[in-house]
């Protein structure tokens, strides 16, 4: 794993214990609340020393959620990052005092300690006599030892460091307003590969430092909540962005949709707006546009990045404990500082954004969700069961994923070999894109069905069935059988599968097998699996009777083919011209033979395309009877 990887890995590990931060800013709402005109003055003191609780522990709380996050949950890990953070805390505490205040980045760097001994010590196998400390209870001792050695180290070097800390937060600072404009920028670029959550870290809780009553407080989201009248700079100027811009986007998005699309795009984006502007979950928007329209996106970046240098002019000092939507914006109001000024600098945000949005997509083409032709939005939620095998085939089988965790919005993958991904068959499949961190480090945008995708795909995982994938044996559109103009295939009576209408006059192989029949008038193949399945391939309706006038066969029976082989070309528009219909159906006839099917959406495919039907087998048996002829 590169270091992009490892990056990749950190910032979704501290996704885990920033989820304690709406917490206490609820408790901090709370405790501001007239308790004592309901005569529960004690109240307001429980709240507020509930959100100071875990304000004040928010080292201890990074330490043991990012040792979680990077060892899937392994609470040895957790307990030897509590053991560490106090150990190393308290000896930093007794040496230096206040020479050196390492905060949530201490936290963090002990969590990494506890997660890389984790993984170094967990299949380790010790002689039987002293086993009972093999394995991952070797990793409290090592935390210990480790934990020892970076304590002497930063005793040495911590006054060094310190100094230097304060002077990178001394220059950062003292770039004043465009200091926020270049952080709003960069932290926009970020979203796409999810590193603006390490990124953030550092402006968030180790940025700048506060005196709260006597107690050192760093960082500019802590800083806020402690009352510092200077933190919220790298805070304020996102509310504009996630509940006024991105839903305007959204909205512009629904308008340039084509009309028999409009009605299921609006369900689609008015869900989306919703969230980005109660929430500020924002990828679901900023998705649609990112792939199509890169040079869109780093406008919306910059942008961004004037709000934040605007918010800063206009003395706007506002904070939020998860993220800047309507929902923060109202609990911690009371905080802030010409925090309403937000509102008009949404709207008028929102006004630049709709307007720039919807003039770029009518004037570049760009193919938006709802515009790109032939191409109506998927019902996801029954189909992910259906998909996921199918997914899971284009992300390059099983014995591809080395690790597979879910955000709000993407798969986020480890892959033994990330050359054997199909990025068609995955868009085919529904993502919008795919992102290369490299070293084996993905993750591909489905949307907010990506948790879902992964639960299905975990099951797959974890199955021990038999499935076989098929691609697709033409270029051209994926249709339902059912659709196919003859009654003896739409009708299931020669075989189950699917059909395609082809665009270009080639058939290819969907499969690995051996060609067990090639009809006299080459317009009909089949296939026979190792597996034991039997596959029929035949192009058009009523193409018998043209005896192979318009048809080239390039293998014969008895040979052995390879998904993706040639079998026959064909005069696409001879074949269209004297026949009842180009549907191609691709069957597999010994139905008794198969469990479970799965198919793709029916839209365009490529000729051989990955991943556009998958069948289970009720059993692992070869051979068969020949039911092709």
């Amino acid at each position: 794993m590169n270091w992009m990887g490892n990056l990749q890995q950190l910032g979704r590990s501290l996704m885990l214990p920033t989820i304690t931060l709406p917490v206490a800013a609820i408790a901090l709402w709370l405790g501001h609340l007239p308790w004592e005109a309901i005569h529960l003055p004690g109240a307001r003191d429980i709240f507020l020393y509930t959100a100071s609780a875990i304000f004040a522990n928010l080292p201890l709380i990074f330490a043991v959620g990012v040792a979680l996050g990077l060892t899937e949950s392994a609470g040895i890990a957790g307990m030897s990052a509590l053991i560490g953070h106090y150990m190393f805390n308290e000896t930093i505490r007794h040496f230096l005092g206040s020479y050196l205040q390492l905060g949530v980045p201490g936290g963090i760097l002990i969590g990494l300690m506890a997660a890389i001994l984790y993984h170094r010590c967990k299949h380790i196998q010790l002689p039987e006599y002293i086993q009972f400390f093999g394995g991952p209870r070797m990793v409290p001792v090592l935390m210990g030892l480790a934990v020892f050695v970076l304590s002497l180290v930063m005793i040495q070097i911590g006054p060094f460091l310190s100094s230097g800390m304060q002077a990178l937060t001394n220059a950062i600072l003292g770039l004043g307003g465009f200091g926020t404009f270049l952080y709003g920028i960069i932290h926009r670029l970020l979203v796409p590969s999810g590193l603006h959550h390490v990124f953030n870290n550092f402006f968030w809780f180790q940025l700048g430092a506060y005196d709260a009553d006597g107690e050192p407080v760093f960082g500019d989201l802590p800083r806020f909540f402690a009352g510092d009248p200077a933190a919220g700079i790298y805070m304020a100027g996102l509310y504009p962005i996630m509940m006024f811009a991105l839903p305007a986007i959204a909205l512009a998005i629904i308008q340039e949709a084509r009309e028999d699309l409009k009605p299921k795009i609006r369900a689609t984006f008015l869900t989306a707006a919703l969230a980005s502007f109660l929430t500020g979950v924002t990828e679901p928007i900023e998705f649609a546009f990112l792939f199509v329209a890169p040079y869109l996106f780093v406008g919306h970046a910059i942008l961004s990045g004037a709000a934040m240098w605007i918010a800063y002019e206009l003395n706007i000092r506002h904070g939020f404990s998860y993220s800047a939507g309507a929902i923060d914006y109202l609990i911690n109001l009371h905080l802030s500082s010409n925090g309403w000024l937000l509102i008009p600098l949404g709207l008028a945000y929102g006004l630049i954004y709709y307007v720039l949005f919807r003039w770029a997509i009518r004037r570049f083409r760009i193919p938006t969700p709802g515009r790109e032709e032939g191409s109506p939005l998927e019902e996801w939620a029954g189909d992910i069961p259906y998909r996921s095998p199918l997914i899971l085939q284009a992300l390059g089988g099983k014995e591809n994923i080395k690790n597979i965790e879910a955000c709000i919005t993407r798969l986020r993958l480890t892959l033994e070999n990330e050359k054997l991904i199909d990025t068609v068959a995955l868009k085919h499949l529904g993502a919008k894109g795919v992102i290369s961190l490299g070293g084996g480090n993905v993750q591909v945008v489905f949307g907010t069905y990506s948790e879902l995708i992964r639960e299905e795909i975990m099951k797959v995982l974890r199955k021990d069935v038999q499935r076989i994938m098929f691609s697709s044996p033409i270029q051209g559109r994926m249709i339902p059988l059912e659709e196919v103009p003859d009654k003896i295939f739409s009708g299931k009576l020669v075989g189950d599968g699917v059909a395609f209408l082809p665009d270009r006059g080639e058939l290819v192989s969907p499969v690995k097998g051996k060609v067990i029949h090639v009809y006299p008038s080459l317009h009909a193949v089949g296939i026979e699996m190792q597996e034991g399945l039997q596959v029929l391939l035949h192009i058009g309706i009523d193409t018998a009777q043209l005896q192979g006038k318009y048809f080239t066969a390039f293998v014969k029976e008895g040979d052995e083919v390879e998904p993706g082989q040639l079998l026959v070309k064909f005069n696409l528009q001879k074949v269209k011209a004297n026949s009842k219909s180009l549907a191609t159906p691709m069957l597999i006839t010994n139905t008794d033979k198969v469990k479970s099917w799965s198919f793709a959406p029916y839209k365009a495919v490529k000729k051989g395309q990955a991943s556009v039907m998958s069948v289970v087998l009720k059993s692992a048996a070869t051979g068969g009877g020949d039911t092709l002829g």
